[in-house]
Protein backbone atom coordinates (compact mmCIF):
# COMPACT_ATOMS: atom_id res chain seq x y z
CA UNK A 1 0.00 0.00 0.00
CA UNK A 2 1.45 3.45 -1.04
CA UNK A 3 1.30 6.26 0.94
CA UNK A 4 -1.54 8.02 -0.27
CA UNK A 5 -3.37 4.84 -0.30
CA UNK A 6 -3.28 4.49 3.48
CA UNK A 7 -5.79 7.06 3.72
CA UNK A 8 -9.78 6.95 3.35
CA UNK A 9 -11.58 8.66 1.28
CA UNK A 10 -12.74 11.72 3.50
CA UNK A 11 -9.43 11.45 5.77
CA UNK A 12 -9.75 14.34 8.24
CA UNK A 13 -6.80 15.99 10.22
CA UNK A 14 -9.35 16.57 12.82
CA UNK A 15 -9.46 14.43 15.81
CA UNK A 16 -11.57 11.18 15.89
CA UNK A 17 -13.23 12.45 18.85
CA UNK A 18 -14.74 15.50 17.10
CA UNK A 19 -16.72 13.81 15.24
CA UNK A 20 -19.16 13.05 17.93
CA UNK A 21 -17.73 16.09 20.31
CA UNK A 22 -16.40 18.81 18.32
CA UNK A 23 -15.32 22.18 20.65
CA UNK A 24 -17.64 25.19 20.62
CA UNK A 25 -17.20 27.71 18.63
CA UNK A 26 -15.83 30.56 20.62
CA UNK A 27 -18.47 33.66 20.43
CA UNK A 28 -17.62 37.12 20.75
CA UNK A 29 -14.75 37.09 22.87
CA UNK A 30 -16.02 39.10 26.38
CA UNK A 31 -14.88 38.94 30.09
CA UNK A 32 -15.55 40.68 33.10
CA UNK A 33 -13.88 43.54 34.28
CA UNK A 34 -13.20 41.80 37.86
CA UNK A 35 -13.07 37.84 38.80
CA UNK A 36 -12.52 36.06 42.38
CA UNK A 37 -10.31 33.81 40.41
CA UNK A 38 -9.01 33.89 36.98
CA UNK A 39 -7.87 30.73 35.45
CA UNK A 40 -5.46 30.46 32.16
CA UNK A 41 -6.36 27.91 29.88
CA UNK A 42 -9.85 26.04 29.20
CA UNK A 43 -8.95 22.57 29.55
CA UNK A 44 -9.44 19.38 32.03
CA UNK A 45 -6.87 21.38 34.57
CA UNK A 46 -8.48 24.78 34.58
CA UNK A 47 -12.33 23.53 34.01
CA UNK A 48 -11.60 20.81 37.21
CA UNK A 49 -10.29 23.84 38.62
CA UNK A 50 -13.53 26.00 38.47
CA UNK A 51 -15.60 23.28 39.23
CA UNK A 52 -14.62 22.69 42.58
CA UNK A 53 -13.79 26.80 43.63
CA UNK A 54 -17.71 26.49 42.36
CA UNK A 55 -19.07 23.98 44.42
CA UNK A 56 -17.07 25.90 47.28
CA UNK A 57 -19.11 28.99 46.13
CA UNK A 58 -15.93 31.17 44.46
CA UNK A 59 -17.12 31.72 40.43
CA UNK A 60 -14.07 31.83 38.31
CA UNK A 61 -13.68 32.86 34.96
CA UNK A 62 -12.09 30.40 32.64
CA UNK A 63 -9.80 31.92 29.27
CA UNK A 64 -8.29 30.38 26.38
CA UNK A 65 -7.15 31.67 23.16
CA UNK A 66 -8.65 29.15 21.57
CA UNK A 67 -12.17 27.08 22.25
CA UNK A 68 -12.79 25.78 25.53
CA UNK A 69 -11.30 22.19 25.32
CA UNK A 70 -9.68 22.72 22.17
CA UNK A 71 -6.18 21.78 22.59
CA UNK A 72 -4.83 18.30 24.26
CA UNK A 73 -7.98 17.22 26.32
CA UNK A 74 -10.15 16.28 23.78
CA UNK A 75 -6.80 14.93 21.19
CA UNK A 76 -5.64 12.60 23.73
CA UNK A 77 -6.08 8.63 23.50
CA UNK A 78 -8.44 8.92 26.59
CA UNK A 79 -6.44 6.18 28.24
CA UNK A 80 -6.87 6.87 32.14
CA UNK A 81 -4.80 5.29 35.38
CA UNK A 82 -4.00 6.30 38.84
CA UNK A 83 -0.35 5.81 39.96
CA UNK A 84 0.21 4.18 36.55
CA UNK A 85 0.66 7.77 35.09
CA UNK A 86 3.31 9.10 36.87
CA UNK A 87 6.47 10.20 34.84
CA UNK A 88 9.63 8.96 36.55
CA UNK A 89 7.82 6.07 38.28
CA UNK A 90 6.94 4.50 34.76
CA UNK A 91 10.33 3.92 34.24
CA UNK A 92 12.46 4.68 37.21
CA UNK A 93 11.98 3.82 40.84
CA UNK A 94 15.67 4.68 42.10
CA UNK A 95 16.96 7.69 40.96
CA UNK A 96 17.34 10.75 42.60
CA UNK A 97 13.73 10.71 44.44
CA UNK A 98 12.97 10.56 48.11
CA UNK A 99 11.54 7.10 48.37
CA UNK A 100 8.46 8.29 51.40
CA UNK A 101 7.80 11.55 48.84
CA UNK A 102 7.52 8.64 46.04
CA UNK A 103 5.49 6.39 47.93
CA UNK A 104 3.33 9.31 48.84
CA UNK A 105 2.70 10.53 44.83
CA UNK A 106 2.20 6.96 44.12
CA UNK A 107 -0.55 6.87 47.32
CA UNK A 108 -2.30 10.66 46.18
CA UNK A 109 -2.24 9.70 42.24
CA UNK A 110 -3.98 6.33 43.18
CA UNK A 111 -6.88 7.85 45.38
CA UNK A 112 -7.18 10.16 42.14
CA UNK A 113 -8.34 7.71 40.20
CA UNK A 114 -11.23 6.53 42.24
CA UNK A 115 -11.90 10.49 42.54
CA UNK A 116 -12.42 10.64 38.95
CA UNK A 117 -14.39 7.93 38.79
CA UNK A 118 -16.65 9.58 41.13
CA UNK A 119 -16.39 13.02 40.01
CA UNK A 120 -17.70 11.63 36.44
CA UNK A 121 -20.85 10.06 38.34
CA UNK A 122 -21.81 12.62 40.57
CA UNK A 123 -22.19 15.04 37.85
CA UNK A 124 -23.46 12.61 35.04
CA UNK A 125 -20.93 12.96 32.44
CA UNK A 126 -21.62 11.22 29.33
CA UNK A 127 -17.99 10.21 28.04
CA UNK A 128 -18.27 6.53 27.52
CA UNK A 129 -16.27 5.56 30.81
CA UNK A 130 -15.20 2.36 31.94
CA UNK A 131 -12.74 0.99 34.00
CA UNK A 132 -11.13 -1.96 31.54
CA UNK A 133 -7.15 -2.24 33.11
CA UNK A 134 -4.08 -1.44 31.14
CA UNK A 135 -1.47 -3.50 29.67
CA UNK A 136 2.15 -2.40 29.18
CA UNK A 137 4.40 -4.20 26.80
CA UNK A 138 8.08 -4.64 27.48
CA UNK A 139 9.85 -3.86 24.43
CA UNK A 140 13.10 -5.65 25.32
CA UNK A 141 14.06 -7.98 27.73
CA UNK A 142 16.02 -5.12 30.70
CA UNK A 143 12.35 -3.90 30.63
CA UNK A 144 10.59 -6.33 32.18
CA UNK A 145 13.02 -5.97 35.03
CA UNK A 146 12.05 -1.89 35.04
CA UNK A 147 8.14 -3.22 34.99
CA UNK A 148 9.29 -5.42 37.75
CA UNK A 149 10.13 -2.30 39.99
CA UNK A 150 7.32 -0.65 38.48
CA UNK A 151 4.85 -3.69 39.72
CA UNK A 152 6.35 -3.78 43.39
CA UNK A 153 5.38 -0.10 43.17
CA UNK A 154 2.09 -0.29 42.40
CA UNK A 155 1.38 -3.23 44.39
CA UNK A 156 2.94 -1.65 47.96
CA UNK A 157 0.56 0.83 47.37
CA UNK A 158 -2.53 -2.17 46.83
CA UNK A 159 -1.66 -5.40 46.60
CA UNK A 160 -2.67 -7.24 43.77
CA UNK A 161 -3.18 -4.08 41.07
CA UNK A 162 0.02 -4.76 39.23
CA UNK A 163 0.55 -8.21 37.56
CA UNK A 164 3.80 -9.19 35.28
CA UNK A 165 3.39 -11.14 32.54
CA UNK A 166 5.98 -13.24 30.93
CA UNK A 167 6.53 -13.62 27.57
CA UNK A 168 4.92 -17.10 26.71
CA UNK A 169 1.13 -15.41 28.40
CA UNK A 170 1.72 -12.39 25.60
CA UNK A 171 -0.93 -13.72 24.09
CA UNK A 172 -3.91 -13.33 26.76
CA UNK A 173 -3.36 -9.50 26.33
CA UNK A 174 -2.44 -9.02 22.72
CA UNK A 175 -2.46 -10.25 19.10
CA UNK A 176 1.22 -9.16 18.76
CA UNK A 177 4.29 -11.23 19.56
CA UNK A 178 6.58 -7.61 19.38
CA UNK A 179 6.92 -7.46 23.42
CA UNK A 180 8.95 -9.12 25.25
CA UNK A 181 6.16 -9.76 27.93
CA UNK A 182 4.29 -6.67 30.07
CA UNK A 183 2.44 -5.54 32.96
CA UNK A 184 -1.22 -5.55 33.50
CA UNK A 185 -2.89 -3.04 35.54
CA UNK A 186 -6.27 -2.99 37.20
CA UNK A 187 -6.89 0.24 38.09
CA UNK A 188 -6.97 2.18 34.27
CA UNK A 189 -9.92 3.07 32.00
CA UNK A 190 -10.83 4.49 28.99
CA UNK A 191 -13.17 7.16 28.04
CA UNK A 192 -14.08 9.71 25.14
CA UNK A 193 -11.98 12.75 26.33
CA UNK A 194 -13.79 14.89 24.20
CA UNK A 195 -17.42 14.06 25.69
CA UNK A 196 -15.79 14.52 29.08
CA UNK A 197 -14.23 17.42 28.61
CA UNK A 198 -17.49 19.50 27.42
CA UNK A 199 -19.14 17.33 30.33
CA UNK A 200 -16.72 18.87 32.74
CA UNK A 201 -16.91 22.36 31.20
CA UNK A 202 -20.70 22.12 31.45
CA UNK A 203 -20.31 21.33 35.36
CA UNK A 204 -18.30 24.15 35.50
CA UNK A 205 -20.79 26.47 34.12
CA UNK A 206 -23.54 24.92 36.75
CA UNK A 207 -21.25 25.60 39.36
CA UNK A 208 -21.05 29.13 38.60
CA UNK A 209 -17.94 28.97 36.21
CA UNK A 210 -17.78 31.60 33.58
CA UNK A 211 -16.11 30.34 30.29
CA UNK A 212 -14.52 32.90 27.71
CA UNK A 213 -13.04 30.92 24.40
CA UNK A 214 -11.16 33.13 22.18
CA UNK A 215 -9.58 35.28 24.65
CA UNK A 216 -5.56 35.10 24.85
CA UNK A 217 -3.81 36.36 27.97
CA UNK A 218 -1.42 38.80 27.06
CA UNK A 219 0.81 39.20 31.28
CA UNK A 220 -0.27 39.11 34.48
CA UNK A 221 0.76 41.93 36.42
CA UNK A 222 0.98 42.88 40.12
CA UNK A 223 -2.74 44.96 41.23
CA UNK A 224 -2.63 45.80 45.06
CA UNK A 225 -3.90 42.28 46.57
CA UNK A 226 -4.73 40.87 43.46
CA UNK A 227 -3.94 40.74 39.82
CA UNK A 228 -4.36 42.63 36.22
CA UNK A 229 -4.73 40.15 33.64
CA UNK A 230 -4.43 41.91 30.35
CA UNK A 231 -6.31 39.81 27.28
CA UNK A 232 -7.43 40.63 23.93
CA UNK A 233 -10.90 41.37 25.03
CA UNK A 234 -9.97 43.99 28.34
CA UNK A 235 -8.55 43.34 31.35
CA UNK A 236 -9.23 41.71 34.63
CA UNK A 237 -8.78 42.07 37.66
CA UNK A 238 -8.64 38.95 40.02
CA UNK A 239 -7.69 38.10 43.47
CA UNK A 240 -6.33 34.87 42.53
CA UNK A 241 -4.93 33.49 39.41
CA UNK A 242 -4.06 30.28 38.04
CA UNK A 243 -2.04 28.71 35.16
CA UNK A 244 -3.44 25.92 33.41
CA UNK A 245 -1.71 26.01 29.77
CA UNK A 246 0.52 23.13 30.15
CA UNK A 247 1.64 22.07 26.69
CA UNK A 248 0.81 25.30 25.09
CA UNK A 249 1.91 27.88 27.84
CA UNK A 250 2.84 31.14 26.06
CA UNK A 251 5.03 34.24 26.19
CA UNK A 252 2.55 35.57 28.79
CA UNK A 253 3.90 33.38 31.50
CA UNK A 254 7.42 33.18 31.42
CA UNK A 255 8.46 31.31 34.45
CA UNK A 256 5.99 28.95 33.23
CA UNK A 257 6.87 28.48 30.13
CA UNK A 258 10.87 27.93 30.87
CA UNK A 259 9.64 24.75 32.96
CA UNK A 260 7.40 22.96 30.43
CA UNK A 261 8.59 21.24 26.97
CA UNK A 262 5.61 21.03 24.73
CA UNK A 263 5.92 17.64 22.98
CA UNK A 264 3.54 17.18 19.93
CA UNK A 265 1.97 13.51 20.11
CA UNK A 266 0.05 12.11 17.07
CA UNK A 267 -2.78 9.77 16.73
CA UNK A 268 -4.97 7.87 14.27
CA UNK A 269 -7.92 6.19 13.76
CA UNK A 270 -8.53 3.25 11.54
CA UNK A 271 -11.21 2.46 9.53
CA UNK A 272 -13.81 0.96 10.89
CA UNK A 273 -12.65 -3.45 11.74
CA UNK A 274 -15.76 -4.63 12.67
CA UNK A 275 -15.46 -5.64 16.77
CA UNK A 276 -14.95 -9.30 16.62
CA UNK A 277 -11.62 -8.33 14.30
CA UNK A 278 -10.75 -6.06 16.63
CA UNK A 279 -11.09 -8.28 19.62
CA UNK A 280 -9.04 -10.50 18.05
CA UNK A 281 -6.20 -7.96 18.54
CA UNK A 282 -6.91 -6.12 21.84
CA UNK A 283 -8.62 -9.69 23.60
CA UNK A 284 -9.78 -7.67 26.73
CA UNK A 285 -9.95 -4.41 25.41
CA UNK A 286 -8.02 -2.36 28.01
CA UNK A 287 -5.94 0.49 27.02
CA UNK A 288 -2.33 -0.26 25.95
CA UNK A 289 1.38 1.35 25.80
CA UNK A 290 4.56 0.28 25.92
CA UNK A 291 8.45 0.91 27.15
CA UNK A 292 10.20 2.35 24.51
CA UNK A 293 11.63 5.77 24.88
CA UNK A 294 9.50 6.68 21.02
CA UNK A 295 6.65 4.80 23.08
CA UNK A 296 3.32 3.63 21.25
CA UNK A 297 -0.66 4.06 23.01
CA UNK A 298 -3.58 2.67 21.53
CA UNK A 299 -6.80 1.45 22.39
CA UNK A 300 -10.14 0.26 20.70
CA UNK A 301 -12.68 2.90 20.28
CA UNK A 302 -15.74 3.11 22.83
CA UNK A 303 -18.05 1.41 20.34
CA UNK A 304 -14.97 -1.50 19.39
CA UNK A 305 -14.94 -1.19 16.08
CA UNK A 306 -12.17 0.88 15.36
CA UNK A 307 -7.97 1.27 16.77
CA UNK A 308 -6.92 4.47 17.61
CA UNK A 309 -3.12 4.64 17.75
CA UNK A 310 -0.87 6.84 18.98
CA UNK A 311 2.76 7.91 19.98
CA UNK A 312 5.78 10.36 19.27
CA UNK A 313 5.92 10.56 15.55
CA UNK A 314 8.93 12.99 15.80
CA UNK A 315 8.44 14.56 19.57
CA UNK A 316 8.86 17.70 17.02
CA UNK A 317 6.04 19.07 15.66
CA UNK A 318 5.21 18.51 12.11
CA UNK A 319 2.14 18.05 9.41
CA UNK A 320 -0.43 15.57 10.96
CA UNK A 321 -0.54 13.36 7.38
CA UNK A 322 3.44 12.76 7.55
CA UNK A 323 2.78 12.33 11.53
CA UNK A 324 -0.05 9.57 10.19
CA UNK A 325 1.83 8.03 7.57
CA UNK A 326 5.20 7.00 10.58
CA UNK A 327 2.21 5.65 12.48
CA UNK A 328 0.26 3.85 10.18
CA UNK A 329 3.95 2.08 9.07
CA UNK A 330 4.32 1.80 12.73
CA UNK A 331 0.29 -0.01 13.68
CA UNK A 332 1.18 -2.38 11.06
CA UNK A 333 4.69 -3.72 12.13
CA UNK A 334 2.93 -3.96 15.79
CA UNK A 335 -0.13 -6.10 13.76
CA UNK A 336 0.66 -7.08 10.42
CA UNK A 337 -2.82 -8.65 10.35
CA UNK A 338 -3.93 -5.17 9.75
CA UNK A 339 -1.96 -5.12 6.43
CA UNK A 340 -4.76 -3.48 3.84
CA UNK A 341 -6.14 -1.52 6.44
CA UNK A 342 -6.78 2.50 5.41
CA UNK A 343 -7.12 5.32 8.06
CA UNK A 344 -10.12 7.80 8.40
CA UNK A 345 -8.28 10.14 11.05
CA UNK A 346 -5.00 11.50 12.11
CA UNK A 347 -4.26 13.94 14.15
CA UNK A 348 -1.95 15.80 16.60
CA UNK A 349 -1.64 17.85 19.63
CA UNK A 350 0.76 19.05 22.30
CA UNK A 351 1.24 17.31 25.43
CA UNK A 352 4.02 18.85 27.93
CA UNK A 353 6.52 17.14 29.85
CA UNK A 354 8.47 18.44 33.29
CA UNK A 355 12.08 18.19 33.47
CA UNK A 356 11.65 16.32 36.10
CA UNK A 357 8.88 13.75 34.46
CA UNK A 358 6.91 14.37 37.17
CA UNK A 359 3.41 16.57 37.40
CA UNK A 360 3.74 19.76 39.35
CA UNK A 361 1.33 21.86 41.13
CA UNK A 362 2.05 25.04 43.15
CA UNK A 363 2.43 28.64 43.57
CA UNK A 364 4.88 30.59 42.27
CA UNK A 365 5.17 34.49 43.33
CA UNK A 366 1.20 33.86 44.63
CA UNK A 367 0.18 33.03 40.85
CA UNK A 368 -1.27 29.12 40.88
CA UNK A 369 -0.25 26.61 38.35
CA UNK A 370 -0.96 22.97 37.60
CA UNK A 371 1.76 21.67 34.79
CA UNK A 372 3.82 19.15 33.09
CA UNK A 373 1.21 15.49 32.72
CA UNK A 374 4.22 14.39 31.03
CA UNK A 375 1.77 12.99 28.11
CA UNK A 376 -0.90 11.03 31.54
CA UNK A 377 -2.77 14.04 31.53
CA UNK A 378 -6.79 13.01 31.79
CA UNK A 379 -6.54 11.93 35.50
CA UNK A 380 -3.64 13.80 36.18
CA UNK A 381 -5.27 17.34 35.65
CA UNK A 382 -8.53 16.17 36.65
CA UNK A 383 -6.95 15.68 40.03
CA UNK A 384 -4.35 18.82 39.92
CA UNK A 385 -6.51 21.41 39.16
CA UNK A 386 -8.93 20.46 41.98
CA UNK A 387 -5.75 20.40 44.24
CA UNK A 388 -4.79 24.19 42.59
CA UNK A 389 -8.85 24.99 43.86
CA UNK A 390 -8.34 23.79 47.35
CA UNK A 391 -5.04 25.45 48.20
CA UNK A 392 -6.74 28.98 47.14
CA UNK A 393 -9.73 28.02 49.10
CA UNK A 394 -7.16 26.79 52.22
CA UNK A 395 -9.11 23.87 52.46
CA UNK A 396 -6.81 20.80 52.37
CA UNK A 397 -5.11 19.94 55.55
CA UNK A 398 -2.57 17.92 54.10
CA UNK A 399 -0.36 19.57 51.41
CA UNK A 400 0.07 17.58 47.84
CA UNK A 401 2.76 15.77 47.41
CA UNK A 402 2.86 17.23 43.84
CA UNK A 403 3.40 20.77 45.86
CA UNK A 404 6.03 19.73 47.22
CA UNK A 405 9.39 19.28 44.71
CA UNK A 406 10.12 22.58 42.88
CA UNK A 407 9.26 22.76 39.05
CA UNK A 408 12.91 23.11 37.60
CA UNK A 409 14.65 24.41 34.36
CA UNK A 410 17.24 24.33 32.42
CA UNK A 411 19.89 26.94 32.25
CA UNK A 412 19.32 28.86 28.65
CA UNK A 413 15.89 27.68 28.59
CA UNK A 414 12.94 30.06 27.34
CA UNK A 415 10.16 27.27 26.02
CA UNK A 416 11.20 26.87 22.82
CA UNK A 417 12.58 23.23 22.84
CA UNK A 418 15.24 23.53 20.22
CA UNK A 419 16.66 20.31 21.49
CA UNK A 420 13.74 17.96 20.37
CA UNK A 421 15.54 16.60 17.28
CA UNK A 422 18.47 15.57 19.08
CA UNK A 423 16.08 14.16 21.85
CA UNK A 424 14.23 11.96 18.78
CA UNK A 425 17.67 10.98 17.67
CA UNK A 426 18.94 9.66 20.94
CA UNK A 427 15.43 7.91 21.96
CA UNK A 428 15.29 5.83 18.82
CA UNK A 429 19.11 4.91 18.74
CA UNK A 430 18.59 3.61 22.48
CA UNK A 431 15.13 1.37 21.07
CA UNK A 432 16.90 0.25 18.51
CA UNK A 433 20.57 -0.60 20.73
CA UNK A 434 17.81 -2.57 23.06
CA UNK A 435 16.89 -4.32 20.29
CA UNK A 436 13.31 -2.67 18.96
CA UNK A 437 13.25 -2.61 14.87
CA UNK A 438 10.77 -1.15 12.90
Amino acid sequence: MNDDAIFAPGFATTPYWWEEAPPPAPGTPAVPDSAEVAIIGGGIAGLSCALELGRAGVAALVMDKEAIGWGASSRNGGALSGAGSLGRAKSDVSKGMDPRLLAEMVEEAEASFDALDALIAREDIDCAWRRCGRFVGAHSAVAMTTLGKRAALLNAAEQGSAELLPRERLAEELGTTRYHGGLRISRAGALHPARYTQGLAAAAQRAGATLAGGVAVQGIARDGAGFAVATTAGSVRARHVMVATNGYTGRATPWHRRRVIPVASYMIATEALGAERVRALLPHGRVYGDTKKILYYFRPSPDGTRILFGGRATLSDTDPRIGARWLHRQLLDLFPQLAGTRITHGWKGNVAFAFDMLPHVGVQQGVHFALGCNGSGVTTMTHLGTVAARMMLGGDNRISAFARMPMPTMPGYTGTPWFMPLVTGWYRMKDRREGWRV
